[in-house]
């Protein structure tokens, strides 16, 4: 498929934050997210903010993923290395593949940025039930730098030579075969 037929398709993203502090009034991180997806003509069509409880944030997650209108799920909070920090290893099992180099990619950028601190980042990325997870830190400028370098680009349908709009709930229906 030529690039240039390829068209922007609008998605609906939940954002959870993840934090035992913040609330909607000082959510900078989800509310960078939630702005940048709207500004880029997305539609929010959940935010949450969960404590960092693998089973609590499981929990949502798995209602996101269950949700036939949600086809992102942007997460920021619990990639640390503190005893609280449980992101990973809340959703990687709910994965049905990960985005091994979402990670890598991610790092990369934020090295850039902050040098080898980047090293304590465990940014994850993953598949579930045609269903894009990003798990991002916490950090405004985190988000930005996934958001940024990483995610905009790869929920725009227009982006070339690949982006995960056709692999989302959204185009799971819209095979040939299936609409004759």
């Amino acid at each position: 498929m030529s690039h240039s037929n390829k068209v922007f398709v609008p998605l609906n993203i939940a954002v959870l934050t993840i934090s035992d502090t913040r609330d909607s009034s000082t959510d900078t991180s989800g509310e960078y997210l939630a702005s940048s997806a709207s500004e880029q003509g997305h539609a929010i069509a959940r935010r949450d903010i969960v404590i960092d409880d693998i089973y609590r944030i499981r929990a949502v997650v798995s209602d996101y993923i269950a949700d036939p209108d949600i086809q992102a799920i942007l997460i920021t909070g619990g990639t640390g290395f503190t005893h609280r920090d449980s992101t990973p290893e809340a959703v990687t099992p709910l994965f049905d593949k990960e985005v091994e180099g979402f990670g890598e990619l991610f790092r990369y950028l934020s090295f850039q940025e902050i040098g080898t601190s980047t090293i304590q980042s465990r940014a994850v990325s993953g598949l579930a039930n045609n269903t894009v997870i990003f798990c991002v830190p916490g950090s405004t400028g985190a988000c930005k730098t996934a958001w940024q370098g990483i995610i905009k680009a790869q929920l725009d349908g227009a982006q070339g030579p690949c982006n995960f709009v056709p692999h989302l709930k959204a185009n799971v229906d819209l095979c040939a075969s299936r609409t004759q």
